[in-house]
């Protein structure tokens, strides 16, 4: 019997227990799961593009010291006047004709005590935009012609429309390539995709030039001899990145 009883009380002791877990103890929630969102699918593509430059640019730069500022300002406004008149008359229209520095030192007698100023010199650079590329040579010479000095050599680019049409083919065939790619991918590893859900873009662009340079561009002595301007081609390149969510 004391063994009954015992068991009695360990029976109601469990119950009691039971009861006050379950009014103030936390509730349990026998319906939680667990997920877990898996990686998304990426893929890259790459397009490029190649295309002639329309543009040509060169720099030209006057400078010109004296003792007196204003004959050595009158100088570089003539030499100025000279060049601008000269290339207008062989189509360069004003618009592509850019100042890019204007500079004034004053020059020094460091021998002296007060450093006194013994003259002056003045330079200025012209930026000049040549869309008509058999003129290239022509222009040069004319501009030399009238005392103005070549600064570097002849860079080449896209005007801004061509530039932007060409980017966008280039887009549209990376993104395409990267879409193939995925098929491709997701087709072999027995995987299913979904949406596209992020994108990523990086754009580069790689001159091909045929003529010896300098300084990034065509010496002048080069130039002279070359019956043409050759500009070669600019690669335009696309490179994207999808990601796929997988179902």
């Amino acid at each position: 019997m004391p063994k009954v009883g015992g068991k009695v009380t360990a029976v109601v002791a469990f119950f009691i227990l039971l009861f006050v877990f379950a009014k103030w103890g936390p509730a349990i929630n026998f319906n939680t799961t667990s997920q877990t969102k898996g990686e998304p699918f990426v893929v890259s593509g790459e397009g490029k593009v190649y295309v002639t430059p329309d543009i040509a640019k060169i720099t030209v730069g006057i400078q010109e010291s004296g003792a007196s500022l204003k004959i050595v300002q009158d100088s570089v406004n003539k030499k100025s006047k000279a060049l601008t008149d000269a290339i207008q008359n062989m189509g360069v229209a004003k618009e592509d004709i850019k100042t890019t520095s204007y500079n004034l030192y004053p020059q020094y007698d460091y021998q002296s005590s007060v450093g006194r100023i013994t003259g002056y010199q003045v330079s200025t650079s012209y930026e000049i935009t040549i869309r008509d590329f058999d003129k290239v040579n022509d222009i040069i010479v004319s501009a030399t012609t009238v005392g103005v000095n070549m600064e570097g050599g002849i860079s080449f680019e896209l005007n801004d429309a061509t530039k932007k049409e060409k980017l966008q083919e280039a887009r549209v065939m990376a993104v395409a390539e990267a879409k193939s790619k995925a098929q491709g991918l997701a087709s072999a590893a027995g995987i299913t995709l979904g949406k596209v859900i992020n994108i990523s873009e990086s754009q580069g662009s790689n001159e091909i030039r045929p003529l010896p340079a300098m300084g990034g561009g065509v010496t002048l002595d080069k130039v002279m001899i070359e019956p043409s301007i050759q500009a070669g081609q600019t690669e335009i390149n696309v490179t994207v990145s999808l990601s796929y969510e997988v179902r």
